[in-house]
Order: structure tokens, then sequence, then C-alpha cells
């Protein structure tokens, strides 16, 4: 340890630290900086962060606020830290997260390392199969309202290394800046966008809700994604009486529940044949409800499973027609495909997990797209759909990798 510095923090973790924020790349914070105007003088940059850090004098600038418009409606505030303050807390999380990680529920999924919104999909599915009843809900604001004496209480249980909590403090009542120059000083919450703020955010949700859940209710096997979670029950009675318990322990947690994200859902299949009013739930863009499979001998039968939702339909509907494929024309196919493809591999990777042949229709958009900029790129074909769509097809036969949703057998052919 350097006998001039305050705390003891390797130059090595600092420069580690740079390394990871920028293979997560994003966008300059308040002073504009961008992570390639920051490495035009890496080597300085690094070094006055480290020493600053090293001596208790770092003090992080104000973090920007940039709305974000929600799909129903209104805005977020998503919080964006700079370049230099996003390697800050990229240091405290690789020295905090190991401490905290070991505790945390095998059934939070969000923001952890070696999990993913899949494994949380996955288990799911399974207990919809073994349970009849749902209590899916959201917690509203989670990221703007929680508390910082209960969090602090928290962080001071599972660390007492003196510059994480000095640091985390700082982060903690950082200020947002408006793009107008306001400030806006904060006494609650965690920015959303932060590099520690999600860890910070499982960690009160940890005491708040999955502590709680194994001590109150051990016979409720549940899954949080973040702020996004569910419960299985035995009934609905059960899911009544357990909604209402959820409800005063967010309450003294200074969090409340989304009454509108909030719902009882009945997991309806062939064994479950009672009407009842709410029979499918949306959990991380997938909506579970009954549907027809096939078992032993392709005999028929009613299953509750998931597949892409209604709303991420729309979205990638939207995406897609975004492209202006029909206005292209000055590009070839090949471009097209180089262009798109990794979008259309972002699909395919999430949504096909599960309910392949949801995902099929609306990424069938795409060939019915193409058909409209083989239209008005080959005068031959403007007015001849049916010849488009012939000339499309041997662009298939010819190269049928050449689009991503091509290849796992989404082609003009299938069309």
């Amino acid at each position: 340890m350097d006998k001039t510095k305050s705390y003891d923090i390797p130059k090595k973790t600092v420069y580690e630290a740079y390394i990871a924020i920028k293979q997560n790349k994003g966008a300059a914070g308040i002073d504009g900086v961008s992570i390639a105007e920051f490495e035009t003088n890496l080597k300085n940059n690094l070094y006055k962060l480290w020493n600053r850090m090293s001596s208790g004098t770092y003090f992080p600038p104000a973090v920007k606020a940039v709305e974000i418009p929600k799909k129903t409606g209104g805005t977020r505030t998503l919080g964006i830290p700079t370049v230099a303050d996003r390697i800050a807390q990229m240091v405290v999380k690789m020295q905090f997260e190991p401490k905290v990680e070991k505790y945390f529920h095998a059934d939070s999924y969000g923001y952890r390392p070696g999990k993913s919104a899949h494994d949380a999909l996955d288990i799911t599915r399974k207990r919809c199969w073994k349970y009849d009843w749902v209590l899916e809900f959201d917690i509203k604001g989670l990221f703007d309202n929680i508390d910082h004496e209960l969090l602090n209480k928290a962080i001071r249980k599972h660390t007492e290394c003196k510059w994480e909590l000095l640091y985390i403090k700082r982060w903690l009542t950082a200020p947002f800046q408006r793009t107008d120059g306001q400030i806006i000083n904060r006494e609650r919450g965690t920015p959303q966008g932060g590099v520690i703020s999600p860890i910070l955010a499982n960690l009160f949700l940890h005491y708040c809700f999955d502590k709680w859940m194994e001590r109150e209710f051990p016979n409720n096997p549940w899954c949080r994604y973040a702020d996004d979670a569910l419960i299985h029950c035995t009934s609905e009675k059960q899911a009544r009486y357990l909604r209402d318990r959820l409800e005063t322990r967010f309450r003294e947690c200074q969090l409340e529940i989304h009454p509108d994200k909030t719902k009882i859902v009945y997991c309806k299949d062939s064994n479950r044949v009672e009407e009842k009013e709410n029979i499918e739930f949306t959990f991380l863009g997938y909506t579970f409800k009954p549907r027809k499979a096939k078992g032993h001998e392709d005999k028929v039968f009613t299953s509750f499973l998931p597949a892409i939702s209604r709303k991420a339909k729309t979205n990638i509907s939207e995406e897609i027609c975004g492209w202006r494929l029909l206005w292209m024309t000055q590009k070839s196919i090949d471009q097209i495909a180089e262009g798109i493809n990794p979008v259309i591999r972002g699909w395919l990777n999430y949504y096909g997990r599960y309910g392949k042949k949801e995902l099929a229709r609306v990424l069938d958009n795409i060939n019915f797209h193409l058909m409209l900029w083989v239209q008005r790129k080959y005068k031959k074909c403007k007015h001849r759909p049916k010849k488009a769509y012939q000339y499309l097809l041997r662009i298939y036969e010819a190269s049928p990798k050449l689009f991503a949703h091509w290849e796992v057998g989404i082609s003009p052919l299938a069309g």
C-alpha cells in the first residue's frame, strides 16, 4: 500500500474496471466525454481517478438525467454517469459484488453473474405445471424509491471496507442534472443506469423480499428478476392472502407494488378446467397461457406454456417497419443482410427459447418487406408481387443462410 494514500486501491483494479466499462460501451455523461475521448489521454485519466479514489477525494459528478419513453406511455428517468464515474463504480462493484453475491437467493436472477432471463423463464415454466396459481407483481419505481437508511444498513452488514462504504454513500446522493442544466438533489433511490445500482437494488430486495419469503412462506416457490417477480400458490385464497401480506411488507420497506401490474393467475391446462378470469401472465417478454401441445403418439392436449408476448411482437413489427427496407434500393441484398442480421439474431436468441411458431409469424414480416424492396429496386417486379416473390425465392435458394431467420426456417418458402 502507498503510505501516502488513505485507501489501498490497486492500480490494476482501476485498469480492469476500465476494460469492463469499455466492453459495456455506453453514452457520455454530463461532461460530454465519450469512451473514445477518454482514451485519448487514457494513462493520465486512469491515474487521476486512481489517485483521487485512493486519497478519498473522489466526488462523483452529477448524473445525466435522460427521459426514456415507456411503451405503455409516460417516461422513466435513466441516469447516465460520466465515463470516469462508471469506471469508479466498476472498481467498487468488482470488490463489493463477491461479498454479497454468495448470499443471494438462487431464485433471484436479474443482474447476476451466471444467471439469465432464460433461467428465470425455465424454472417458471416448470413450476407452472406443479402449482395451480401464480401471483404476478411488479415493484413500482424500485430504483427511484429505495430507502437509503435501510439500504446502508444492508450494505454495512456485508462490508467494513471504508472506501467501499464512502463511495457508495456518495453515489447514492449524487444529484441528477437534466438536459436543461437543472440540478435535482436526491434523497432516495439509486440511479437506473449506474454500474453499482443493480447490485444495490438486488441487495435491498434480498432483505425486503427474498429473505422475507424464505422466512414467512417457505413452501411457496418464487422467481424474481430485478423488480419483476412472481410467486406460485396452491389456491386462489392463498394467493390473495399472500398479496395482502406482500403489500404490507413492501410498505414497511418504503416501496409499493404496482397496482396495474399485479394480478392473480390461474394456470389452466387439460387437468385444470375451472373457468377463471385471469388465465395468462407476461414475464420477461413471454406470455404464459393455455396452449395446444402434443404428447405421446401425437395426442393433442392443453398445456400452460410460454411464447413471445403480444407487446414484444408489436415492438418487433414496429422496428422492422422502422428499418424502411423499401427505401434501401441503393443497397445490395448482402448489405441489407449484414445490417439487420445482428438484430434478428438477438430476437431469435431471446424469443426463440419457447413458442418458435409464434416468433416465426412476426419475423415473417421481414420477408414481406424484402419482397417490397425487390418490387421497388427492380422495374420488372414493380407492379408484379408474384414475380417479386419468385425473385426473392431464387435469392433464398442460392443463399439459404443469407438472413439469420432464413437459417432457422423462416424463409420465403415457409411463407
